[in-house]
């Protein structure tokens, strides 16, 4: 998550999270590799660990951070009881998603970003967090994103621009957010080395007053191969 406040350290928001299935794509993408162990994986914003314990599970070499205190020791909890407790410690930490500054360049194989980029709370922010992304994955490495657009509205009254900030809104429970459109999201990517590798989709899921419309993408950072991560 961005900038933890105390939205992300509710129990019941915690509980939510964690309690969520595994990202689909996720799920669809972790086939592709043949060895597990060989590829490292970040998972930013990783909330409750429905994503870290999963790539824990099936033998990646998982990392992940998040800003929220209680987000992390749910998630450190879970990862525990599949490869210890020492090795949860170790692998989950609080950072934020523009600071990865305790990795290396090109440190990652795959970056896991599932709607982390739109809880950013300004515009600058959000560009560090892209380029950060950018710097710890090798050159051929993947980026899976998932981030809200400004067709979301969570509460039924819509979301609000915030005047002079580009792609900055008002209106979520999160607090501030910043939304993208599926080209304006392919555009600023590649303005980091990031291609798709697939194209950018938009998903929808209408419920009364309700939209959780997500962009949905699957980047690959230029200068690799097209073969897949040490896989």
């Amino acid at each position: 998550m961005s900038g933890s406040n105390g939205f992300w350290e509710q129990p019941d928001v915690v509980e939510a999270f964690a309690t969520r299935a595994p990202d689909h794509r996720l799920l669809e993408l972790i086939e592709t590799y043949d060895d597990p162990a060989s590829v490292r994986v970040l998972d930013i914003g990783c909330a409750g660990g429905r994503n870290t314990v999963l790539l824990a599970e099936r033998g990646f070499d998982v990392h992940a951070l998040d800003t929220s205190r209680a987000m992390v020791a749910e998630t450190r909890r879970r990862v525990a009881a599949v490869l210890g407790e020492e090795e949860a410690e170790a692998r989950v930490r609080e950072g934020r998603m523009d600071d990865l500054s305790r990795f290396e360049d090109g440190d990652f194989d795959l970056v896991i970003s599932l709607g982390v980029l739109h809880n950013a709370r300004s515009w600058d922010e959000w560009q560090r967090a892209v380029a950060e992304s950018a710097r710890v994955l090798r050159p051929g490495g993947r980026l899976l994103v998932a981030q809200f657009s400004p067709e979301t509205d969570l509460t039924g009254e819509g979301v609000r621009p915030v005047p002079g900030e580009p792609h900055l809104y008002e209106g979520l429970p999160a607090g501030r957010t910043t939304l993208l459109e599926p080209a304006v999201l392919d555009e600023e990517m590649e303005r980091h080395g990031l291609v798709p590798e697939v194209p950018t989709t938009t998903g929808r899921t209408i419920s009364g007053d309700t939209r959780r419309v997500s962009v949905n993408a699957l980047y690959r950072k230029q200068g690799g191969g097209a073969g897949h991560p040490r896989a």
